[in-house]
């Protein structure tokens, strides 16, 4: 077994980005167990696994990691808006539109606007 140290933790982090890139979420999940096994308080291998769990399809660990992200980083608009994707993909439309008016808030990217519905008038 390789030995684990900060360099390693660094490839298999880069490793992860080309995995769900290539659509090998899983394979980047695993990738990104080890890296946060190793630095829990790595936010960009928790925000890169959210990604991965949400590639997957594996709703409710994308939910949890993205809530991580935004405990540590309120004011991230990308994690908004990728936990109301999550959200929306789960049917609960309502949780999302909140996310995705947040993300709009702080971001005002076109996709993040348009996704807010800011002119529905709710």
């Amino acid at each position: 077994m390789p030995e684990s140290n900060p360099e390693t933790h660094v490839i298999d982090f880069r490793a992860a980005e080309h995995l769900l890139d290539a659509r090998d979420p899983r394979g980047a999940v695993k990738l990104l167990d080890l890296v946060i096994a190793a630095h829990p308080e790595n936010t960009a291998a928790r925000l890169l696994r959210a990604r991965a769990f949400f590639a997957s399809a594996q709703l409710r660990p994308a939910e949890l990691e993205f809530e991580l992200v935004l405990e540590r980083e309120p004011d991230n608009a990308f994690a908004h808006y990728a936990l109301a994707r999550t959200f929306e993909r789960a049917g609960r439309p309502e949780a999302a539109v909140r996310h995705f008016r947040l993300a709009a808030a702080l971001d005002p990217k076109p996709e993040y606007l348009k996704a807010a519905r800011f002119d529905a008038g709710d």
